[in-house]
């Protein structure tokens, strides 16, 4: 067994409850497994840095149904215990276009709860209400059957008096308060225009979990909580690796990975290594050139934007980037790494700054956000899919660029309708053979012939002198 924390929407501190529950429970055991659900990648980084364990992304649009449930089985394994940090509200989901199961709350909280038959703990926010609490307890533990409400915990309570006036509320539905957190003006989370500022520029980071650790250890109810968040010992799944190597030898591949650029989905990072990828991490931020012997780049998103300085300082590292591209070099640039990629970037405050320069555009900052799943179908045979074939994938972002893709790489649909959003991405045409440059952010576990191609072509291409 193993708990899912929701929300009855967005904002109401699920991410807070799920750090000190995980806080807490580090203080009583090593083997912590965290999960989340959707396509973030900034919660799970908060997760990581209190488990010491990378966090699993669990999205069946990103992958598939089965893979989410393949994945949890995976990573529960030799863990004691297992938590699942929902998305939105729990039952905030999307319409999926046929052949998929025509439900309306696809790759929600609940969608999952229902694939991994796993009870949710709902999360409510009190700060505004008492005696209405009852009313939202029972229409989400009443909305669906299928699924489990475990019990409440109560977020942002005030007084004694509140929190009493809560409980008198909730008495009739004989449902569990299993913690109680008070308003908390010492344990803040710094936010900025894409969510949670990342655990890299938090200097205090230390500090807060250890408080949200004390508060954890007071607030919840572990004699009930312990059992249900324990990992299931009566038949232990045996599932296998994602993939297995292809025997193909050392495959070096950079990967950048520092303050600017720190959207990896670790599963990604694991389908490489298991193909045989050796992963040289390295920071276009603080070193002066590529790793040596490489035969690969990879440059996840991030917030380029926010250390645009300091990269476009970084002359010979921007320098040797472009060199290596332009000489064939395999390279995979995603979101922020595509605007590395650009020019320049314009920031918030309007200033420029000179990038790599591989591609002919820049890349505008923008107070209008970017954000949905898409349907990608490509258009030509690229470094990473072919062409013909439709990809899912992800965009999250405040910028856009200020010419036209060349060639694009996909024509892209919303998820939920036939509706087009546009054409996306750079790549397959001269000077860029070897490159995959693109907003849309994808997640391989459900199509590993993905990290297979890039690391074929790898092997395939001549090591630029840089």
């Amino acid at each position: 067994m193993s708990l899912i924390i929701a929300g009855e929407r967005s904002g109401v501190g699920k991410t807070t409850v799920t750090l000190t529950l995980l806080a807490s429970l580090c203080r009583r055991s090593q083997h912590v497994q965290s999960f989340k659900v959707g396509p973030d990648y900034i919660d799970p980084m908060f997760h990581e840095h209190v488990t010491g364990r990378a966090c699993r992304n669990l999205d069946p649009i990103l992958t598939s149904p089965s893979y989410v449930q393949q994945c949890f089985a995976r990573h529960s394994q030799g863990m004691q215990y297992a938590l699942v940090e929902g998305v939105m509200g729990l039952f905030d989901g999307v319409t999926p276009p046929l052949p998929l199961q025509r439900v309306n709350d696809y790759a929600s909280t609940a969608h999952i709860a229902r694939l991994l038959d796993l009870p949710v703990v709902l999360v409510i926010d009190c700060s505004r209400l008492s005696g209405s609490v009852a009313a939202i307890a029972h229409g989400y533990s009443s909305f669906d059957p299928r699924i489990k409400i475990a019990g409440v915990i109560f977020n942002r309570v005030g007084s004694d008096r509140h929190l009493q006036l809560l409980k008198d509320a909730l008495a009739s539905l004989k449902l569990p308060i299993l913690g109680v957190l008070h308003r908390q003006d010492n344990i803040t989370i710094p936010d900025r225009h894409l969510g949670l500022v990342p655990t890299a520029e938090i200097p205090q980071i230390n500090a807060l979990i250890d408080r949200l650790a004390d508060l954890g250890d007071l607030c919840f109810d572990w004699e009930r909580l312990l059992p249900l968040l324990q990992v299931s010992r009566e038949t232990p799944p045996l599932v296998p690796p994602l993939t297995k190597g292809r025997g193909w030898g050392r495959v070096r591949v950079a990967v950048a990975r520092d303050r600017a650029f720190n959207f990896y989905y670790q599963d990604n990072l694991d389908l490489l290594q298991q193909l045989g990828a050796e992963l040289v991490f390295w920071s276009p931020l603080e070193d002066t050139g590529l790793p040596e012997g490489i035969q690969g780049m990879y440059f996840g998103g991030g917030f380029p934007e926010v250390f645009a300085q300091q990269l476009a300082q970084n002359t010979k590292t921007k320098a040797a980037i472009k060199t290596a591209i332009l000489a064939g070099m395999p390279t995979i640039a995603e979101c922020g790494g595509l605007m590395y990629l650009c020019e320049q970037i314009v920031d918030f405050a309007g200033k420029s700054w000179s990038m790599v320069g591989v591609l002919p555009t820049t890349a505008v900052m923008s107070g209008r956000l970017t954000l949905g799943y898409r349907r990608a179908v490509v258009l030509e045979d690229s470094l990473l899919v072919s062409a013909g074939t439709t990809v899912c994938g992800h965009e999250f972002h405040r910028s856009y660029l200020t010419s036209n893709f060349q060639q694009p790489l996909f024509q892209t649909y919303r998820f939920d309708t036939e509706e087009s959003t546009g054409y996306e991405g750079w790549g397959n045409n001269s000077p860029y053979l070897n490159l995959h440059a693109s907003y849309i952010h994808m997640h391989w576990g459900a199509c590993t012939d993905i990290p297979e191609r890039f690391l074929k072509r790898c092997l395939e291409g001549s090591i630029p002198n840089v």
